[in-house]
């Protein structure tokens, strides 16, 4: 269970930082047609980030011994792979404008530390 966490963290920040990812020289333009790929899938990586954070966040709470970061910025993943199916709007990164700014910005911005927690959740004992 902790695997499909860092896992969602990974992917779900990778499609949340596509649009600064796509400014890398020579890779850009790569990583944005595997993120054009998986776009169908980013509600399901979502939900799997959503429903372990909340998990662990809820077994944490309970059984401690305290609340990790992973779990966090899982439930965050999810909800902003999430946020146009809950609510109904379009959300910022589905906009086909050149570059990152405002909120798209933003959420590249945490798609980056969700990469870095998922790889750090890869290498943490679970136990």
């Amino acid at each position: 269970m902790a695997l499909l966490l860092d896992l969602a963290n990974i992917v779900g920040g990778f499609l949340l930082a596509v649009s600064v990812l796509r400014l890398v020289p020579r890779v850009g333009d790569d990583l944005g047609r595997l993120a054009g790929r998986a776009a169908p899938i980013a509600w399901v990586v979502g939900l799997v980030a959503l429903v372990t954070g909340g998990y662990y966040l809820i077994v944490h709470l309970v059984s401690g011994p305290r609340v990790f970061h992973f779990e966090v910025v899982g439930i965050g993943v999810g909800l902003a792979l999430l946020w146009g199916r809950l609510t109904g709007r379009p959300t910022p990164r589905a906009e086909q404008s050149d570059g990152a700014t405002g909120v798209r910005l933003l959420l590249a911005i945490f798609g980056l530390i969700a990469i870095v927690v998922g790889i750090q959740g890869l290498f943490t004992p679970d136990g």
